[in-house]
């Protein structure tokens, strides 16, 4: 089975990169990651690439004079690996229109909360303060403009009387780490047409049940 080349970016401590490495273990995932690629030097990422023999790649923002120059370099890295795929992990970096449409519907991200809610960041200082009672996560196709492009997988995460921002953001985050190795698996599986700003999904299916917050025991 060929194996779609996939590139993962980020800047962090690379906890998703983690759930997209145990997932692609398998060899019969659709997707096998060829390079991690991090804007930032040290990055926690880097060392769990490491760990799992992944070729890794710091190119430092700090070092261009804006971002068409370190774009440029990063697409170098991406065609020198034959990336097909690109996922973005915790990347903390805005990408130019240019770049994006070079990788349109290759390039695949995810947020934390369920968008088109709650874009950028402090996600769920923001929910809280809204008083929602449900949050969650969302992969999409990357568009030029910030958190937005056709959804893949969702996943809804309930907010629970007395959370605070990191109670709920770890409850998200356990949720994130199931639904990017499922968007990968059904973009690289080929499982997936956008029409019309819209992803349409083969072989899968949307779940049967509603969900209440808070429910009547």
């Amino acid at each position: 089975m060929e194996r779609v080349k996939t590139a993962v970016l980020l800047s962090g401590r690379g906890s998703n990169l983690q759930s997209l490495i145990d997932a692609t273990a398998d060899k019969n995932f659709p997707a096998e990651i060829v390079c991690v690629i991090s804007n930032v030097p040290g990055a926690g990422g880097l060392e769990r690439a490491a760990q799992a023999g992944l070729p890794t790649v710091t190119i430092n923002h700090r070092n261009f004079n804006g971002r068409e120059p370190f774009e440029e370099v990063l697409q170098k890295e991406l065609e020198n690996a034959e990336v097909e795929l690109v996922c973005l992990a915790g990347f903390m970096r805005l990408l130019t229109k240019r770049f994006v449409d070079r990788w349109h519907n290759r390039m695949i991200n995810i947020h934390p909360s369920l968008l088109p809610s709650y874009k950028g960041l402090h996600t769920h200082e923001r929910a809280l303060k809204d008083g929602v009672r449900f949050t969650g996560c969302t992969v999409h196709f990357v568009r030029a403009e910030m958190d937005t492009g056709p959804i893949i997988v969702q996943a809804a995460v309930p907010v629970h009387p007395g959370d605070d921002a990191d109670a709920l953001a770890d409850r998200v985050l356990t949720a994130e780490h199931r639904c990017y190795p499922l968007a990968l698996k059904i973009v690289a599986g080929e499982k997936t047409h956008v029409i019309d700003n819209l992803v349409e999904t083969e072989c899968v299916r949307a779940p049967d049940t509603m969900l209440l917050n808070p429910r009547d025991n």
